[in-house]
């Protein structure tokens, strides 16, 4: 004898998903099927679960949800862009070497990740560095940098040196994306590649990278004894740590890429237990559509264990840092607490 199918008769106990798939298959394949191809992927694998386990769904049930919909499109004046739905709809009419060009022009120097990264090295290797430079990329660079961190750089150069990258600096008006390019280029295969190597072997950097994979409960009692007898290193790692928390410091776009990276299921349990103000604005970067979509699955979802909600809050740090190892996006330093890039 088989299972029994299910029968969906409820409103209220769909989640946002499951909404979603009752009203692609309402609209049957061909149009439901044009309409998810404007989905991105991990939205794709949300509602195609949610579809693949749905059941019966009455025709009642289906009526209100349709309904709502409509009621609700019809309310709705406005739109959201975003780089991405940009760049599919130019994939529409331009071929793919046009569109990555217009794509980096909208999207800005696609050195601005490199920038920020030489904005947190140590301005004593930075300083030995361009000493070796043509003044003008040293001055392109240190223009390029944030302010604060290039004050800190320029004292250190040799006077004559420092005098002619100063002028330099002052007369550059704009310089060509080529070049632009090219520096960054130059940037990542050499500088920064060897100053990985020469300091990656850095205890206090390992120490962060561990300590984000604790629980805070029993970080906070590591904290308090290690600061009792290293209050310097505690300090340093502190400095280092890459939280949740500091997940809101990111700029909307890095953000949007980070949440699109994430596991669903995850994200979901991450949010719910964090604080209202945390869940509020990962939500208030998304779409309305994936906005009502993961608000549903948080909101369908039952009591979870704080130890879940830690786990997936540490792999979503991780996901974090992967993509800013791989410069996909620049996380802000820990002591710069109004740090955002736009």
């Amino acid at each position: 004898m088989g299972m029994p199918i299910k029968i969906r008769d409820n409103f209220k106990s769909l989640s946002g998903s499951e909404r979603t798939a009752v009203i692609f298959l309402a609209l049957g394949e061909e149009r439901g099927s044009r309409l998810m191809e404007k989905l991105d992927d991990d939205e794709i694998r949300m509602v195609s679960r949610a579809m693949a386990s749905l059941g019966n769904v009455t025709s009642n049930l289906v009526e209100a949800l349709l309904r709502s919909f409509t009621e609700r499109f019809a309310n709705t004046g406005s739109v959201v862009g975003s780089y991405d739905s940009t760049e599919r709809m130019l994939s529409r009419f331009l071929p793919d070497d046009r569109v990555s060009e217009i794509m980096g022009e909208i999207r800005g120097p696609a050195g601005r990740t490199m920038w920020e990264k030489m904005s947190n090295v140590n301005e004593a290797v930075l300083a030995t560095y361009l000493a070796g430079e043509y003044p003008q990329t040293a001055a392109v660079i240190l223009s390029r940098m944030r302010s604060d961190h290039a004050a800190k750089v320029l004292p250190l150069l040799a006077p004559a040196l420092r005098l002619e990258v100063i002028e330099r600096m002052i007369q550059i008006e704009s310089v060509q994306r080529e070049v632009l390019l090219d520096i960054e280029s130059i940037l990542h295969n050499e500088f920064m590649a060897n100053y990985a190597r020469t300091h990656g072997a850095d205890t206090h950097e390992r120490m962060a990278d561990i300590f984000n994979r604790i629980d805070r409960d029993t970080m906070a009692d590591i904290f308090t004894d290690l600061d009792a007898v290293m209050p310097d290193s505690t300090h340093r790692i502190r400095q280092l740590m890459f939280t949740f928390e500091d997940l809101l410091r990111l700029d909307r776009v890095s953000l949007q890429a980070v949440i699109r990276r994430c596991d669903t299921g995850q994200l979901a349990i991450a949010l719910k237990g964090a604080e209202a103000l945390q869940r509020d604005h990962f939500l208030s970067v998304l779409s309305e559509r994936a906005r009502m979509i993961l608000q549903d699955e948080i909101e369908n979802m039952g009591p979870v264990r704080m130890r879940d909600v830690n786990e997936a809050q540490a792999e979503i740090v991780q996901v974090a840092k992967a993509m800013a190892d791989d410069g996909a996006i620049v996380l802000p330093q820990s002591d710069e607490a109004d740090a955002v890039v736009y």
